[in-house]
């Protein structure tokens, strides 16, 4: 059999899901009637967005012009960096790879990252220009741009416009002669990978795996490795991207198969498919992922606490890269504290538990994980910065510096290293190519993760791309910021910063926190404090009610005898007064701009 595993690796919005459309009509995997447009987005926030956030696979059969019949593996990767993980699972099941660039647009950040990664997988190369139907598109330019660049030669990358299906079949042709047939070894003992894993409610967990030796066929019994359950297999087959049920999956395959796994971690990313009762070695899994993001979430009504727990399960085997765990707040009660990729991604995760499974959540606002080495020389990992010990018992904080890899057009160098020295970013290198600054710089991870992004977009124009990655933990003045309503901390609204923004960022939290807390029949007083000392307050002020309003005439004491009741009133109600906290408070964080 012919077969051709590949994947389209590309920055964000260069058009990967338009090219597996047309590549789906090439091979008619779809009738026309059937085709959407980005079909293989199979999520409805998928579609809302205009982003991929899971790799989806598909199996195509394509007859070639050297009249011979390829089985083509094609998987759609997403593009954005906070879904990095999903591209290097699907990487690992490929030989090869199309390296999408904007016609218009050229290299960018995440092109760049992407493809480094294939390159460390061993796979084939093929760079692709699209959007060529563009007024603004410059092919020749782009093609000296992949060169000096990335290194890879584009001198013969088809140019196509996937939007309008033209030069499809070249891309096709080059995937036949250039992508290398995946190595078939039929008659070992089998040996499957598993790529993806998701939870249905009928057929229990579903795992998509790529057959690296042997066959696996219908009623086989198959053990996973590391749980030594055994399981009989009663469901085989592809996506066309319709479900084709098969007998077997052959060696350099990939497809599905379903095993009635009822538990939720029954089937863990990453892990080997044996027959059952053998001895067979364990495959080479995916490089452990460590989330960049911490945040808490907490279901609004404490009764959902449990289903939230088991919609947290499903997600995770549908997404390896999300971590959590239990965290117990006073001001917001029992929920998970939970590790992201990014803010798009901790935005996604709470968006699917709220559309897929109906959980109304209240998520505090992200940050990272910091290195505190108390006063008898151990060294703890903090993720919650109301977990941090006492000033007395620290010795030092370290905090998290990734290397960010920054491209912009010439036009915008001066005003991307100004953002990116005001939040204490250190330049590496800084080099031209091909009209673009490529500059390296080290940058405190917390200034990357809030609003970092945006920053960049608006002061390039949209033009500037960004990749980042945890480099090292270093040494640094962090201090932690706590948030006081009435005197009472606020463990869930606690926030670290630096020492030199610290006071500044407290004010205009307090600031924001005022514009968002409703008013009580008492004052409500909003205190920032580093340590023991305040440095910012605001008050809500209470609602007012004239009770000398139906006094006339007579002594002024008839006037200060009911305010001094009314005050004496206010007193009582601040100190038996709860105040509730909205979720646009811990939203509020985000909003602090600079």
């Amino acid at each position: 059999m012919n077969i051709r595993n590949f994947s389209i690796i590309a920055h964000i919005d260069h058009g990967k899901s338009t090219l597996a459309d047309r590549i789906i009509e090439l091979c008619g995997g779809l009738s026309s009637r059937e085709m959407t447009s980005q079909v293989l987005d199979t999520l409805e926030l998928e579609k809302e967005r205009g982003i991929t956030i899971k790799s989806q696979t598909v199996s195509l059969s394509y007859k070639a012009k050297d009249g011979q019949e390829y089985q083509f593996n094609l998987i759609d990767t997403p593009g954005h960096v906070d879904f990095a993980y999903e591209v290097s699972r699907s990487l690992s099941a490929c030989e090869g790879a199309i390296l999408l660039v904007d016609a218009s647009q050229g290299v960018e950040a995440q092109t760049l990252s992407t493809c480094y990664n294939a390159v460390e997988e061993g796979l084939t190369i093929i760079p692709v220009l699209n959007k060529i139907d563009l007024d603004q598109s410059d092919p020749e330019r782009i093609k000296q741009e992949i060169e000096e660049i990335i290194g890879v030669d584009a001198s013969d990358a088809p140019c196509i416009s996937a939007k309008m299906g033209t030069g499809i079949s070249d891309v096709m042709e080059q995937v036949v002669t250039l992508i290398p047939p995946p190595e078939v070894d039929s008659e070992s003992e089998v040996q499957a990978s598993i790529i993806d894993s998701w939870f249905d409610n009928y057929l229990g967990v579903v795992s998509l795996v790529r057959v690296v030796k042997g066959k696996i066929k219908k009623g086989d019994n198959i053990e996973i490795f590391s749980r030594k359950e055994k399981h009989s297999v009663d469901k085989i087959g592809v996506f066309t991207p319709k479900i084709k049920d098969l007998d077997e999956l052959c060696s350099g395959q990939v497809g599905f198969i379903c095993a009635s796994i009822k538990e939720i971690r029954g089937a863990p990313v990453g892990d080997t498919i044996i027959k059952a009762n053998s001895d067979t070695p364990r495959l080479e899994g995916f490089r452990e992922v460590n989330p960049q993001v911490y945040a808490a979430l907490f279901p609004q009504s404490a009764d959902d606490f449990e289903s939230f727990r088991e919609a947290l399960e499903k997600l995770c085997l549908n997404d390896a890269s999300l971590q959590y765990e239990p965290e117990h707040s006073e001001a917001l009660g029992a929920g998970f504290r939970c590790g992201f990729l990014g803010t798009l991604h901790m935005e996604i995760i709470s968006e699917r538990l709220n559309r897929e499974y109906g959980m109304d959540l209240i998520a505090t606002a992200p940050t990272v994980a910091y290195e505190v080495t108390g006063a008898d020389g151990v060294t703890q990992r903090i993720e919650n910065p109301s977990a941090l010990p006492d000033y007395s018992k620290v010795k030092s904080i370290q905090e998290p510096i990734a290397r960010a890899n920054i491209l912009v057009p010439e036009t915008y160098i001066g005003s991307v290293m100004k953002l990116c020295n005001d939040r204490r970013g250190k330049q590496i290198s800084m080099r031209y190519v091909a009209g673009q600054a490529e500059l390296i710089y080290d940058l405190p991870l917390s200034e990357i993760v809030v609003d970092f992004f945006d920053r960049l977009k608006s002061v390039s124009r949209g033009y500037a791309s960004l990749d980042y990655s945890l480099d090292r933990y270093e040494l640094s003045d962090v201090i932690k910021l706590d948030i006081l309503l009435n005197g009472d901390k606020v463990d869930a609204l606690a926030y670290m910063a630096h020492r030199s923004v610290a006071t500044s960022k407290g004010q205009q939290f307090t600031e924001a926190l005022k514009e968002v807390i409703p008013r009580q029949q008492f004052d409500v007083a909003i205190q920032a404090a580093i340590g023991g000392k305040i440095v910012s307050r605001q008050t809500v002020k209470a609602y007012r009610k004239d009770v000398t309003a139906k006094l006339y005439g007579g002594d002024v004491t008839r006037k200060m005898k009911l305010q001094k009741k009314q005050k004496a009133g206010k007193k009582r109600m601040k100190n038996i007064g709860r105040v509730e906290v909205p979720q646009d408070a811990f939203l509020s964080v985000l909003r602090v701009k600079d």
